[in-house]
């Protein structure tokens, strides 16, 4: 993956010094090439994880109990709460699910304003740079559109509040991270852990079978590797 990823990278950073068989592509091809594969990739990930099970039948990508309740999962079990606890982390994960589906036109516009040194970045970066590129482009505002989503799902329950209430007193003295002292929040910014995380496995994947790629584009210049 790495030698082709290097080949990727010369195809974008270089002058037109190709080979024959790459002599027909300019920069803005090898980057147009690179925007149909993250296109591709991007709304395939979406498409898998906002449905009913894209999260909760994902074992990559499931939400689990925020740390403090994770910790304290067995007791509360025993004490006659697992239901309570199975119930939340249903309920977090279709939360997830139900929010996801905002996130495509914020990621189709990523990829739409990427610039020829955006893609070079990615293809000279670390092998979580388009991850890394989508969080810097869209993280802000999809928490903000993610937000009142899954809150309207973890409302529902009582143990969301009851969590809520706790966890911000634990979190003044320390006891729970500030980021996870509201349930909603949590849950906020696990899903999108998991959406990054599968773009960035679609895109890989694409890398790996270029020829499956949607675009004629991106076969092109994947094909021409």
């Amino acid at each position: 993956m790495r030698s082709i990823l290097r080949a990727f990278a010369i195809l974008v950073i270089c002058v037109p010094a190709w080979a024959a068989d790459l002599s027909s592509l300019s920069n803005a091809d090898a980057a147009g090439g690179l925007k149909e594969a993250l296109s591709q990739g991007a709304g395939r990930a979406v498409e898998l994880l906002g449905h009913d099970g894209g999260f909760l039948n994902n074992s990559k990508v499931r939400i689990p109990l925020p740390g403090v309740l994770e910790q304290a999962a067995p007791l509360l079990r025993m004490a006659g709460s697992g239901k309570d606890l199975d119930q939340l982390e249903t309920t977090m994960s279709r939360a997830a699910e139900a929010a996801v589906p905002e996130a495509k036109t914020l990621l189709m516009a990523a990829v739409k304003d990427m610039s020829v040194k955006d893609a070079k970045d990615i293809l000279t970066g670390d092998d979580d740079s388009v991850t890394q590129y989508f969080r810097s482009k869209t993280q802000s505002q999809l928490t903000q559109r993610f937000l009142p989503i899954v809150k309207q799902q973890t409302d529902r329950l009582s143990v969301s509040s009851q969590y809520n209430a706790l966890a911000s007193k634990a979190a003044g003295v320390g006891l729970v991270k500030g980021e996870d002292a509201q349930i909603e929040g949590y849950v906020t910014r696990k899903a999108l852990d998991g959406l990054y995380l599968m773009i960035a496995e679609e895109e890989k994947s694409i890398r790996r079978n270029p020829l499956e790629a949607a675009g004629s584009l991106a076969k092109k210049v994947f094909g021409a590797l």
